[in-house]
């Protein structure tokens, strides 16, 4: 028999129901900072659960001076490649039982600081910061306030920070020569207007790959679908469109296959695609995108136990090569 509503349930009636201590119950709710049997553990989540038992975050926070709140800043929340990484990164510290606090930068680099500015008045525990700028300013806040932050896709090279990310280079290799072997001799890179941060890296990836090849046309727009249709159409329209490019992005290569086909381009066959994001989108495009998958899930689980102490230790996680129809294969590989 539960509690009447208006009273809240607290630990002593969990211990109660549980057969065991207040002690131990603190012990399994707030996981630590003693170890609890299994089978007690169990009995004691059961009896939570029977009685709806809910913790006081605020009376915990001033127990343990943590608020079990995380800001996560995000470069650009439009954007799908950053929305999956924020969804794997905020379903990691769920599983940790720890709210996100959640801000989009929109690539501006004063945002981004004063986001991190509000979530260190908020008193976040950590900040996750999925960036395409640098980021020297916000280690700098972060460091001064005491709180651990972690960057994840990109961040300050000067050694301060913890940055997780991919190993961009061999996921360049790869795509250079899946390429080659449809035959293509000449492969163009499409980058951003001004390369930082993991599309720099994926850009030097590409020019060693093709060192090789003094004519591999390096192309240039934003990274948005209107500005990679527009560029190609106007390619097209000068018969300077290449026959084989690798995007940056995810979005650049779903505007460059929609300006392919309003240009009567067929893709692949006279123009080959392989993007480097891997976002769900690009399985559902017309045709459907080759792409390296990024490994979002690991990049996001690696920065959560980076930002609670613990080093997993891993490289930077492998980017592999999905097989679909924009490179010139038959089937689909996922």
């Amino acid at each position: 028999m539960t509690k009447r509503a208006d009273k809240p349930i607290t630990l002593a009636d969990v211990a109660r129901r549980a057969g065991t201590s207040t002690a131990v119950v603190s012990y399994v709710i707030n996981d630590g900072p003693r170890p609890v049997a299994a089978a007690t553990r169990e009995r004691v989540l059961a009896a939570a659960a029977e009685l709806g038992y809910r913790p006081n975050r605020i009376a915990r926070a001033l127990r343990s001076r943590t608020t079990g709140v995380v800001g996560l800043v995000l470069a650009d929340a439009s954007n799908p490649y950053f929305a999956a990484l924020a969804r794997h990164v905020e379903q990691a510290l769920e599983r940790r039982e720890r709210l996100t606090l959640i801000g989009n930068a929109g690539y501006s680099a004063d945002r981004q600081r004063d986001l991190v500015d509000r979530f260190l008045a908020a008193q976040v525990d950590g900040l996750v910061i999925v960036s395409a700028e640098g980021g020297d300013d916000v280690t700098d806040l972060a460091q001064a306030a005491g709180v651990p932050a972690v960057y994840v896709h990109h961040g300050p090279s000067d050694g301060r920070a913890r940055v997780v990310g991919a190993d961009n280079h061999d996921a360049v290799r790869e795509a250079v020569a899946h390429l080659r072997g449809h035959g293509h001799r000449h492969i163009a890179f499409l980058g951003g207007p001004h390369d930082a941060g993991p599309v720099a890296d994926r850009r030097t990836a590409w020019r060693a790959a093709v060192a090789d090849d003094p004519w591999a046309a390096l192309l240039r727009c934003d990274y948005s679908r209107a500005a990679a249709h527009s560029l190609t159409r106007r390619l097209a329209a000068g018969d300077a469109l290449p026959r084989a490019l690798i995007t940056a992005t995810d979005e650049q290569a779903i505007g460059v296959l929609s300006g392919a086909w309003a240009s009567g381009v067929a893709v692949p066959g006279r123009l080959a695609v392989i993007s480097l994001d891997g976002t769900p989108e690009s399985a559902h495009t017309a045709p459907a995108l080759t792409v390296t998958r990024q490994p979002l899930e690991a990049m996001a689980e690696q920065a959560v136990e980076l930002l609670s102490g613990r080093d997993p230790g891993a490289p930077a996680a492998h980017a592999p090569l999905v097989i679909r129809r924009s490179c010139g294969c038959d089937g689909d590989q996922d």
